[in-house]
């Protein structure tokens, strides 16, 4: 099946490029963008020359900023395209739900995406921890913006989300591996004194039963980087590590098969949005964004130094 790129940018060369590559359901057939393209492939400067000169092409994948991306998924959507969205879905919980309102209005699929969920070990976590009582849940969250996001100013203005860009990675795993739904109940935000977006965070969330949870979310980490969580229930701790990749179960790295047979966690969201299509379904899971919009409505804010490239 035909399928436009729009937006061609670091994440788009880096992972959604070469998964529509390896895809036996997709061929990259045409992009969008105002400077980036992909050799060999039909380019276009905006959303409404592809629309008007590529009908053949019914679904499109959107890798833009949050801020710019409601209008361009809205005139796919109206145009009965369907539509893949780059995590966050949007710059607000607004947007998210218009836009899933125009897919069912126009009887067409929409996958709001949260890669770091397709993590090798993120299935075989859940399973786990299906089960048993959690005592503690605690995300450590913690990497170097000038390492993953050089130059893109875009991450410290108003809708780009700053720390909570990677943090909301997290929380996608959190929500998918627990069993029950917590809320926020706390959040300490660190902004810096020229930045409208936090550049750390620290939140705490209400458990159903009772257990204490807790996410470190930090942009200033210098070597090592850290993409952890920890989860202490009565039948032992399991750990994941490097963002789902790896799982340790009381201090030992286990080697479970995670039952997922393509291998990327980019490869298999562009599978899911094909067996989305075949059956015309809409994906709209905001549970992690929900928890990134009630930390910037209830976090108690502190100016830092400023953040300088």
């Amino acid at each position: 099946m035909d399928i436009a790129l729009i937006g061609i940018g670091k994440i788009a060369v880096d992972q959604h490029v070469p998964a529509i590559a390896a895809s036996t359901d997709f061929t990259l057939s045409a992009t969008v963008s105002r400077h980036g393209k992909v050799e060999g492939v039909e380019h276009f400067d905006d959303i409404d020359a592809l629309l008007a000169a590529r009908d053949d092409i019914r679904v499109v994948s959107l890798c833009l900023p949050p801020v710019p991306r409601f209008e361009v998924a809205a005139k796919a959507l109206r145009a009965g395209r369907h539509v893949m969205l780059e995590k966050p879905p949007g710059a607000t919980l607004a947007e998210c739900y218009a836009l899933e309102r125009l897919a069912r209005e126009n009887g067409v699929s929409l996958f709001a995406t949260w890669h770091s969920r397709e993590a090798d070990k993120v299935a075989v976590a859940k399973a786990w921890l299906a089960d048993k009582h959690l005592t503690s849940l605690k995300v450590t969250w913690k990497e170097d913006v000038r390492r993953w996001h050089p130059g893109q100013a875009w991450i410290w203005e108003p809708g780009g989300m700053g720390v909570f860009d990677p943090g909301i990675n997290a929380l996608s795993i959190v929500t998918e591996i627990l069993p029950h739904d917590i809320h926020l109940t706390d959040a300490h935000l660190l902004v810096p004194e020229n930045c409208q977006t936090p550049i750390a965070a620290e939140l705490t969330f209400a458990h159903p039963e009772g257990a204490s949870v807790t996410a470190d979310f930090d942009f200033r980490q210098e070597g090592e980087q850290i993409w952890s969580i920890e989860a202490v229930t009565a039948a032992g701790t399991l750990t994941l590590i490097d963002g789902g990749a790896r799982i340790r179960i009381d201090g030992v790295d286990e080697a479970l098969d995670d039952h997922n047979p393509l291998a990327g966690e980019y490869p298999r969201l562009y599978a899911k949005m094909a067996h989305l299509l075949t059956r015309g379904a809409v994906d709209m899971d905001l549970r992690p964004m929900i928890h990134v919009c009630d930390a910037l409505s209830l976090g108690r804010r502190t100016t830092v130094e400023p953040f300088i490239e």
